[in-house]
C-alpha cells in the first residue's frame, strides 16, 4: 500500500534490497553533513540578519559639518534667557484648579492672563526626561541609536541652545545637567548628589536646592567683579531643572497632595526668579520660559505616548513675547500641521482651566529650542528640527520673516549635508526630488524679503523648511528599501532553502521524480548556476566597497546571494516538481491550499499573541471542542479521549485570561502538589491496566518491565509532596524570622537536584517516561512558584497529555497505512531511518501544534520581558543573599521547566507516529521564520522605551528559536532517546482495531 508524502507523492514501486544496504551508510553520511551544514547556516544567518534592524531602524538622524545660521535682527529681543523645567509636571494638573476652586500656579495664570502667552508642549514618546530634555534644549527627538547605549546616554554628540550662547547657567540634578554641561567650557553649573533623590520624602526640597544656587550666584555677583561683567553680556542662558514634581509622582503618584503641593512650589520658585532677575537688571530685556520635559500617567509613571505623559504646560513671557490676546476659533496653533504625539488637537480648552477667553498656542516640544535661540539672537541647534512658533514671538514683519527664514536654512543646512554624504558614498545616487535646487528658492525668498513681500516671502520660507523636514526623513530612510529587499529575500530564500531539503530527504517526493524521469537534467547546471552566483557576489561586493558601505552590508547582501544560488543549484528538483504539481488534480490543489491557509492563521495568530495573550485563550477553547469532533469521527466517545481533550483545552485556556504580575497565594503552590501527584497517579494507574487498550497500547508499550520502575514512581511521588511541604514551612518560617533556615534551603536544593535526574532511570514506554519527567520537574518548579503558575504546570502537562492521545488516535485510525516502510520502499527511506516513514502533508499539524504550546510556555503566565517572568521572589526558598547571576540562573531556569516538557511530549510523538524529528525541527524553523519576517516589519524605533524594546525582543526571540529550539532538542534528548514505541511488526492492523 503507498503513503502520500509531504506533497501527495506516493512511495511507488520496489528496489533491490542489496543496493539499498549498499548505500544506507554513505547516505545517512550525506544527510548528517547537509543538516549540520544547513544548522550553521542558519544560525550565522539569523545572527547576521538580526543585526539588520540596527541598520535600518536604528541608525543615528544626527550629522556634524553643517554652519550656523544666526537670524539677521539688528537687535535680538532679549539679551538673556531663563529656562525652568518642572520634570514631570502634567499639563492638566498645572492649569486646572484644587478642590477648593483655587489655582495651583497663581503668579504663572497672572502671566498667562497679563504678560504672556501659554499652550500646551506635546511631547513625543519616549516620554522620558533625557529626551525631553534633548528636545527642548536641542531641538531633535530620541535618537534611535540611543538603544546601542541602553537608552541612558545620546551616543552621537550633538549641538544645542547651551552651545550657541555666550555662557550658560545650569542647576538642578545629576542626570540631566552633565549631560548639557559636562563637556561645555563657557558653562557654570552645579547638581547635587544621587542621594539627595530620595522617595520616601518630599522632593519638592530639590526644586528649592536649584533656586538657591540660582540666587548664590547672583548674590556673589556683587562680591566678584568678573562675575558681574560676565552676568551682564548678551547671549546668557540661565537653566533650572526643577525635580521636585517627577520625584513626587513617581513616588505618590500626581493626585496627591504632595506632587500638587510641589505644584504651588514651582510656581512659586517661577515667581521669585522672576523678580529676583527683574531687581537685579532692571532693563526689561530677560525672556523666561516655564515647561516640562514630560507628564505623569495616574500610576505614577512616564514614558508612552498617554495624553497625560505627552501634554506639558507651556508659559513664556518678558522681552519678545506677545502680551496675551483674546481667543479666537479653535485652533491652538498658527506654525504646526501636526503634533508629534499624533493625538486628536484643537480641541476646545477644558473649561475648569478657566482660560477659554485667552489664545493658546501649542507647539511641538522641539519647537521650544529655535523659540529660545531667536529670543537671544542665537542660531538654532545645527540638529533642530524644530519650527519657530512666531505665535509667541514680538516681531515685526521682517524680523518675522528673518527669524523663520534662518530657521529654515538651519534644517536645509542639515538636508545638504546628508544629501552630501549619501552622493560622495553612492554610484546611484537618487535626490529627493521636491527639492533638488534649494538655491533657487533661497534667492526667490531674498527677492521678495527685498521687495517687502513679506508675506508671499514667508510663506515661500515655510514651504520650503516643510520639504526640508521631509527630505531629512527621506535620507534617514534611503536605504530602507534596499536592506528590506535583501533581508526579506535572504529569510525567504532561507524558508525555500529549508522546503526543499525536507522535500528532498524527509518526503517520498525526490524518489518518485526519480522514476518518472523528472530529474534528469544535466547536473552540469550547478556548477553554472554557483560561478554565475560568484560573479554577482564579487560585482556587488565591489559596488560595496566602491560605495564605503558598512560591513555588515557586505554581510547581508553576500548572505542572500549566496541562499538564492543554493536554490537555483536545485534547478532539477524545482524543475521536477513544477511538472509534478502540473499533473495533480484540482481536488490536490484545494487539499494544499487549505493546508496553507490554516498554517498562516495559526502564525498570525502566534505573531498577534506577543501583543494579546487573550488569543489563546480562544485558540484553546476552539481547538478543544473541534479535536474532540475529529476524535469522535475516529474513535468512540466511551473511550474518554474525546472527552479528556476538550477538558483539557479548555482547563489551560484560563491561564492567559489571567494577570501577567502573579499575585503570591502560598496555598495555591502547596495544592499545586497535590494536584501533580493525582495527575501523576492517574497516568501511572494507565499505564498498569490499560495496556490492552487498543487506544492506549501504543503509548502503554514496555520492552519489558522492571520492579524498580514502581519504586522510582513512588519515590519521585514522594519527592513531589516534599517539595509541597517545603514550600509551606520556607515560605512561613523566611516570612517570621525573614530568614532562610539553613536546613530549609539545603532539603530544597538537594530536592529539587535529585528529583531532575531521576527519569533517566525510568520506564521507556512513552507514557511512564513522560509521567517521570513530569514528576522530576515538578519539584524545582513548585520550589521556584509563588502563585498561579504552579498550577499552569500541570494544566500544561495536561494537554501535552491530550496532544499525544490526539496523535496516537489519528495515526491508528488513518485509512492510508506507513507503506513507506515496507520492503518495497527502502531505497527511498534509507536516509530516515527503519523506523521512521516518510513526511505527509497532514504530518504539517505536528510542528504548528509544537509552535502554539511552545509559545503558550512563554505567555501561558507572563512571557520573558514581563514582571511575573522575573519576579525575584520566586528564588528566595533557594537564596536570600543578593547573587544577581545564581539568581538570574534560577529565573531562567523556571523559564525553561515549561519548554522542556513540551519539547519532551514533541519527541515521543514523532517517535509515536514515526516521523522525523529533525525533519519536523526544520519545518518548526520555516514557520518561525514567517513569523520573523513579520516581527521584522513591526520593529518600532518612536514610542516608548518600553514599545521599542518590546518590538526589538519580540524580532529577537523568534530569530533565536533555530539554537534556542536546537539547545531544548539537545537537552531533552537526554531523557527522551531511550523511549519505545511498538514495533511495526507487532502493531496491529486497521482491521483489528
Amino acid at each position: 500500500m503507498r503513503s502520500d508524502g509531504i506533497l501527495g507523492a506516493g512511495g511507488g514501486g520496489g528496489s533491490d534490497q542489496n543496493r539499498a544496504t549498499a548505500v544506507v551508510a554513505s547516505r545517512r553520511r550525506w544527510l548528517k553533513r547537509r543538516e549540520t551544514w544547513l544548522v550553521l547556516l542558519g544560525v550565522a544567518l539569523h545572527a547576521v540578519y538580526m543585526l539588520s534592524i540596527f541598520d535600518i531602524y536604528f541608525k543615528t538622524p544626527i550629522v556634524h559639518g553643517m554652519d550656523p545660521v544666526p537670524p539677521k535682527f539688528s537687535q535680538p529681543p532679549a539679551k538673556r534667557l531663563i529656562l525652568l523645567i518642572s520634570d514631570g509636571l502634567r499639563a492638566d494638573k498645572f492649569y486646572e484648579p484644587d478642590v477648593d476652586g483655587n489655582y495651583r500656579a497663581p503668579f504663572l495664570r497672572n502671566i498667562i492672563k497679563n504678560q504672556g502667552r501659554w499652550g500646551v508642549s506635546h511631547a513625543r514618546p519616549p516620554t522620558e526626561s533625557r529626551p525631553g530634555h534633548v528636545a527642548i534644549i536641542a531641538g531633535f527627538y530620541e535618537d534611535p541609536s540611543a538603544v546601542t547605549k541602553g537608552w541612558k546616554a545620546n551616543p552621537v554628540e550633538f549641538d544645542s541652545v547651551f552651545n550657541q550662547s555666550r555662557h550658560t547657567f545650569a542647576y538642578g540634578s545629576p542626570d540631566i545637567i552633565p549631560i548639557f554641561c559636562s563637556a561645555l567650557p563657557h558653562s557654570t553649573w552645579n547638581s547635587y548628589p544621587h542621594e539627595y533623590e530620595d522617595f520616601a520624602t518630599d522632593a519638592s526640597f530639590l526644586d528649592e536646592w536649584s533656586f538657591d544656587q540660582f540666587e548664590s550666584l547672583l548674590n556673589r555677583s556683587h562680591h566678584d567683579p568678573k562675575l558681574k561683567e560676565l552676568l551682564h553680556q548678551d547671549k546668557l542662558v540661565f537653566f533650572l531643572h526643577l525635580l521636585g514634581c517627577d520625584s513626587n509622582g513617581h513616588a505618590h503618584r500626581p493626585f496627591s497632595s504632595i506632587y500638587l503641593n510641589n505644584v504651588k512650589v514651582v510656581d512659586k520658585i517661577a515667581e521669585r526668579v522672576y523678580h529676583l532677575l527683574e531687581d537685579y537688571y532692571r532693563d526689561n530685556r530677560t525672556s523666561y520660559i516655564f515647561t516640562a520635559d514630560h507628564g505623569m500617567s495616574d500610576k505614577g509613571s512616564h514614558g508612552d505616548g498617554h495624553p497625560t505623559n505627552t501634554d506639558t504646560p507651556l508659559v513664556a513671557w518678558g522681552a519678545g513675547i506677545k502680551y496675551p490676546r483674546p481667543a479666537t476659533g479653535h485652533s491652538h496653533s498658527d506654525s504646526v500641521t501636526s503634533f508629534v504625539d499624533k493625538h486628536a488637537h484643537d480641541m476646545p480648552t477644558p473649561y475648569d482651566w478657566g482660560l477659554n477667553r485667552v489664545e493658546r498656542v501649542d507647539v511641538n516640544q522641539a519647537d521650544i529650542a529655535p523659540l529660545m535661540s531667536t529670543l537671544v539672537g542665537l542660531p538654532c541647534p545645527v540638529n533642530s528640527v524644530g519650527n519657530l512658533p512666531l505665535g509667541y514671538m514680538k516681531l515685526n514683519e521682517a524680523e518675522e520673516v528673518e527669524a523663520v527664514l534662518a530657521n529654515t536654512k538651519q534644517i536645509l543646512n542639515q538636508l545638504l549635508r546628508k544629501s552630501h554624504i549619501k552622493m560622495s558614498n553612492s554610484l546611484f545616487f537618487k535626490p529627493f526630488k521636491p527639492l533638488v535646487d534649494p538655491s533657487s528658492s533661497l534667492s526667490q525668498i531674498d527677492e521678495l524679503i527685498s521687495a517687502k513681500r513679506y508675506e508671499a516671502a514667508m510663506k515661500l520660507a515655510v514651504d520650503l523648511r516643510h520639504l526640508s523636514l521631509e527630505g531629512l526623513h527621506y535620507f534617514q530612510t534611503y536605504d530602507w528599501l534596499m536592506l528590506m529587499t535583501v533581508i526579506t529575500l535572504g529569510y525567504t530564500g532561507w524558508m525555500i532553502v529549508l522546503a526543499l531539503h525536507v522535500l528532498q530527504c524527509y518526503s517520498s517526493l525526490s524518489g518518485d521524480l526519480s522514476r518518472k524521469g523528472h530529474l534528469s537534467v544535466q547536473k552540469k547546471h550547478s556548477t553554472k548556476v554557483y560561478l554565475s552566483g560568484s560573479m554577482l557576489m564579487a560585482i556587488l561586493t565591489l559596488l560595496n566597497l566602491i560605495e564605503h558601505s558598512p560591513p555588515l552590508y557586505h554581510a547581508y547582501i553576500g548572505m542572500t546571494v549566496f541562499l538564492w544560488t543554493q536554490i537555483l543549484s536545485e534547478y532539477r528538483l524545482i524543475r521536477g516538481l513544477w511538472i509534478y504539481l502540473r499533473e495533480r488534480k484540482a481536488g490536490y490543489f484545494i487539499k494544499l491550499l487549505f493546508a496553507a491557509a490554516v498554517s498562516v492563521v495559526i502564525v498570525e495568530l502566534l505573531v498577534h499573541s506577543f501583543t494579546e495573550r487573550k488569543l489563546y485563550t480562544w485558540f484553546f477553547l476552539i481547538a478543544g471542542f473541534v479535536s474532540s469532533i475529529l476524535l469522535h469521527i475516529s474513535i468512540p466517545w466511551r473511550s474518554g479521549i474525546p472527552v479528556f481533550v476538550c477538558i483539557s483545552c479548555w482547563f489551560l485556556s484560563v491561564f492567559t485570561l489571567m494577570p501577567a504580575e502573579i499575585p503570591d497565594n502560598n496555598n495555591l503552590v502547596v495544592m499545586s502538589g497535590a494536584i501533580i501527584i493525582v495527575i501523576s497517579l492517574a497516568a501511572k494507574w494507565l499505564d498498569t491496566h490499560a495496556e490492552g487498550n487498543k487506544f492506549w497500547e501504543s503509548i502503554t508499550f514496555h520492552e519489558s518491565r522492571k520492579p524498580m520502575w514502581s519504586k522510582l514512581y513512588f519515590i519521585q511521588i514522594i519527592l513531589v509532596g516534599a517539595s509541597s511541604v517545603m514550600v509551606f514551612l520556607s515560605t512561613k518560617h523566611r516570612t517570621q524570622n525573614q530568614e532562610l533556615h539553613s536546613s530549609h534551603q539545603f532539603i530544597n536544593w538537594l530536592v529539587a537536584g535529585s528529583s531532575m535526574v531521576l527519569p533517566l532511570f525510568s520506564g521507556n514506554g512513552i507514557l511512564s517516561r513522560l509521567s517521570s519527567i513530569f514528576l522530576g520537574f515538578a519539584p524545582p518548579f513548585l520550589l521556584l512558584s509563588i502563585g498561579y503558575e504552579a498550577v499552569f504546570y500541570s494544566a500544561l502537562a495536561v494537554v501535552l497529555m491530550a496532544w499525544i492521545l490526539f496523535e496516537n488516535a489519528s495515526h491508528y485510525s488513518s485509512k492510508v497505512k506507513d507503506s513507506s516502510l515496507s520492503e518495497q520502499n527502502t531505497e527511498e527511506h534509507v536516509t530516515i531511518g527503519s523506523e521512521e516513514r516518510y513526511l505527509q502533508l497532514s504530518d504539517v499539524r505536528i510542528p504548528l501544534i509544537f509552535m502554539v504550546l511552545f509559545n503558550v510556555a512563554f505567555f501561558g503566565t507572563g512571557n520573558f520581558a514581563s514582571i511575573a517572568s522575573f519576579e525575584i521572589s520566586s528564588v528566595y526558598r533557594f537564596i536570600t543573599i543578593f547573587s544577581p547571576f545564581l539568581m538570574a540562573a534560577l529565573l531562567i531556569f523556571k523559564l525553561f521547566i515549561p519548554f522542556m516538557l513540551v519539547i519532551c511530549a514533541f519527541s515521543a510523538i514523532t517517535k509515536l507516529v514515526r516521523v522525523p524529528r529533525l525533519g519536523c525541527y526544520f519545518l518548526v524553523i520555516l514557520f518561525s521564520d514567517i513569523m520573523t519576517i513579520h516581527f521584522f516589519f513591526l520593529v518600532k524605533n518612536t514610542g516608548s522605551w518600553m514599545e521599542i524594546g518590546n518590538s526589538i525582543s519580540h524580532f529577537g526571540i523568534v530569530s533565536a528559536q533555530v539554537v534556542f529550539v536546537l539547545l531544548l532538542f539537545a537537552l531533552t534528548n537526554l531523557y527522551t532517546r531511550t523511549i519505545r514505541v511498538k514495533p511495526l511488526s507487532s502493531s496491529p492492523s486497521l482491521k483489528t482495531l
